[in-house]
C-alpha cells in the first residue's frame, strides 16, 4: 500500500470500469434509483465528481481547500456532501459524465506530481497521496456497486479490492468512534480470500479475535453495501470481532441507514450495520 504510482494506476482502472458501465446508458437510465435512498445513478456519478473536485483542490490549492472546508463544516455540516450530489445530478447526463471524466483525470495528474511524504488537507484530517488515492478508489468502487445494483449488473471482483479491504481493516477503531463507542484494545486477525484465491492477511496471527471470509463480501460489508446478515462467508471468532462486523465502516462521516437484509442469510449473530452513505473520506 506504500507505492502511490501503483495505487493511482488501480484508481484509474477502477474509474474506467465504472465509466464503461454508465457511458452507454440512455438519458432516462441516469434517473434510475439506486439502493441509496433518494439517489439516482446521476447522483452517484455527481457525488464522485464533486468529491474528486474537492480532492483536486486539496492537491493543487490546499489553502483554498481549507477555507472552503471550514465554511462547509460551519454552515452545512450534515448536508454539504449531499448538496454537491444534488447539484451535479441536475446536469444533463452527457455533461455530468464529461465533468467527472475531466475532474478525475486532472486529479490523477495532480496526485502523480505530489511527493507522497507530504500531507494533503482533508475534512477534519490530512492524507498522504497514497491514502488519498486509496480513499478515492474505495469510494469509486462502493458507489459503483450502488450503480451496478441499480442496473442489475454483476461486476467481476478484481485485485483492486485489496485497497478497499485495507481501508476497512484500518478503519476499525473509527467505526467505534463514529458511534461513541470505545474500540477494543487488542488487534484483530483478518484473513480474506482474494478473487484470485490468494490470502490477504492483517493483524497478528495469534490474535484471539478473528475475522475470515471472502474478500468481496468483506468489502461489501465494510462499505455497508451488504447487511451483516447477508455476509454469509464472513465469519468471526470472538464477541468483539462480531461486534465490529456489525458496525464496520470504511468511510468517514457519521453512520447512516445501511442496507436492509435481503433475507436468507445469517441471523442472530450481532448488531446490524448502521451506515450506507459516506461522508467526506
Amino acid at each position: 500500500m506504500s507505492d502511490p504510482g501503483a495505487v493511482l494506476a488501480d484508481l484509474r482502472d477502477e474509474c474506467d470500469e465504472l465509466d464503461g458501465l454508465v457511458a452507454g446508458l440512455p438519458a432516462e437510465r441516469w434517473a434510475a434509483p439506486t439502493p441509496a435512498e433518494g439517489w439516482t445513478v446521476a447522483h452517484q456519478i455527481a457525488h464522485l465528481a464533486w468529491t474528486d473536485r474537492q480532492a483536486l483542490r486539496s492537491a493543487t490549492d490546499p489553502d483554498g481547500f481549507r477555507r472552503a472546508a471550514r465554511e462547509a463544516l460551519a454552515t452545512a455540516p450534515l448536508t454539504f456532501v449531499d448538496d454537491g450530489a444534488r447539484t451535479g445530478a441536475r446536469l444533463p447526463p452527457a455533461e455530468l459524465l464529461a465533468e467527472w471524466r475531466a475532474t478525475r483525470e486532472a486529479l490523477l495528474r495532480a496526485l502523480a506530481t505530489r511527493p507522497d511524504g507530504g500531507k494533503l488537507p482533508w475534512f477534519a484530517t490530512s492524507m498522504s497521496v497514497t491514502s488519498m488515492a486509496t480513499g478515492r478508489l474505495m469510494e469509486t468502487w462502493a458507489h459503483g456497486q450502488d450503480i451496478a445494483d441499480a442496473l442489475g449488473v454483476t461486476r467481476t471482483p478484481t485485485a483492486r479490492l485489496r485497497h478497499v479491504a485495507h481501508i476497512g481493516v484500518r478503519a476499525r477503531d473509527y467505526s467505534y468512534a463514529a458511534r461513541q463507542l470505545t474500540p477494543p484494545a487488542e488487534e484483530f486477525r483478518v484473513e480474506l480470500r482474494a478473487p484470485d484465491g490468494a490470502l490477504w492477511t492483517y493483524g497478528p496471527p495469534d490474535a484471539a479475535q478473528r475475522v475470515t471470509g471472502d474478500a468481496l463480501e468483506f468489502c461489501l460489508l465494510v462499505t455497508q453495501r451488504l447487511h451483516r446478515d447477508d455476509a454469509v462467508s464472513v465469519r468471526s471468532e470472538g464477541t468483539d470481532a462480531e461486534r465490529w462486523l456489525g458496525i464496520a465502516q470504511a468511510f468517514a462521516g457519521p453512520p447512516g441507514q445501511g442496507r436492509a437484509p435481503a433475507g436468507g442469510g445469517r441471523t442472530g449473530n450481532g448488531p446490524a450495520g448502521d451506515g450506507a452513505e459516506d461522508g467526506p473520506i
